[in-house]
């Protein structure tokens, strides 16, 4: 079976659905309980870094961020493409960002399998999910009232992507982990981009404060891994080899993905490179997978593995640009239509 990987995508914006992405493996109730037990051995670690997340984040409220003084009453006047003030580009961006964080009850949900309703993750994730649950609502209330978006589209997308769902099929709770810390760091950048790159004031503080979010989540996860490969570092190291490998966001089943990543990826929002120098490298660097020691020889083929990714990515990104490159001057020389 060919597994979509990140890479083979042009746009980096991480391949395809989830619940297309099917791992192989050997002994899988050993393998689950493997993990289950060593994820209960970091669970001081995870209570710690959930005091330390509540100490850190300070609590914020969407309503102080949308010019409300903006809006106007959809059903006298309904919405035309001349009522937005931002790049169509840019648009593409926000409403993609939007209905990613719309899918959050799948999101909640891939926890659950994994812990008792009382325990550390548990705690965790209804926190996350409440956290998180604000950006959704934060960001459509400033597109609707700015009408910087067509109402009625946005809630027929946001009915798709929600039907259709999202599933992360990971091997073990382990994957989990690995996938939390790269996708919470790049919804960090994707959302700080799209808000840097708006030229709205209004849209940049909203989506930084957003990504202020992400990026408090992003310690989380990344922290629990690091714990987690103390304690097991050949497991870990094949967990992340699996994940990254077949990295994608959980947005890809949203109506038109592909086409609206790819406007992304033009712009520079979220492409192969931004993907490689600012989630691969950094989480590589972070958990410092060249100065493992002791490992398995599974262990040390995926390290090989994870090492040589960005490198790969890069390659992988300079076709891309390269070809857009060719592609713009090749729509300079075309005359314009009369």
């Amino acid at each position: 079976m060919r597994l979509i990987t990140c890479a083979s995508s042009e746009t980096g914006f991480f391949g395809e659905q989830g619940a297309n992405r099917l791992f192989e493996t050997r002994h899988a109730v050993s393998n689950h309980a493997q993990a289950n037990e060593l994820v209960a051995s970091v669970d001081d670690t995870i209570k710690t870094l959930m005091a330390e997340h509540r100490e850190r984040r300070s609590h914020w409220y969407f309503h102080d961020f949308i010019p409300w003084e903006s809006g106007r009453n959809y059903a006298d006047q309904p919405w035309q493409e001349s009522d937005a003030t931002l790049s169509p580009e840019i648009r593409t961006a926000l409403v993609l960002n939007l209905l990613t964080e719309d899918n959050l009850p799948y999101y909640y949900s891939l926890f659950q399998p994994y812990c008792d309703a009382d325990s550390s993750l548990a705690k965790w994730s209804r926190l996350w999910t409440a956290e998180e649950g604000q950006h959704a609502i934060a960001m459509r209330a400033y597109l609707l009232t700015t009408r910087n978006c067509d109402p009625r589209a946005l809630e027929d997308e946001r009915m798709a992507t929600v039907e259709a769902g999202w599933f992360g099929n990971f091997t073990t709770i382990l994957d989990m982990f690995c996938y939390t810390s790269a996708q919470e760091l790049a919804t960090r950048v994707s959302h700080r981009n799209a808000g840097a790159k708006s030229d709205c004031e209004i849209a940049h503080t909203l989506m930084s404060k957003i990504a202020a979010d992400e990026n408090h989540h992003f310690l989380f996860y990344r922290g629990v891994t690091a714990a987690l490969f103390d304690q097991n570092p050949s497991v870990m190291l094949q967990a992340l080899q699996r994940v990254l490998e077949n990295f994608a966001m959980p947005g890809t089943a949203i109506p038109g993905f592909q086409r609206r990543a790819l406007s992304m990826a033009r712009i520079g929002i979220y492409n192969l490179r931004i993907h490689s120098e600012n989630v691969v490298e950094p989480l590589l660097r972070s958990w410092k997978l060249d100065g493992l020691t002791d490992l398995t020889p599974e262990g040390e083929a995926s390290r090989d593995v994870l090492l040589a990714m960005p490198a790969e990515l890069i390659e992988r990104a300079e076709i891309f640009e390269a070809r857009q490159e060719k592609m713009a001057k090749r729509r300079q020389r075309t005359p314009a239509a009369v």
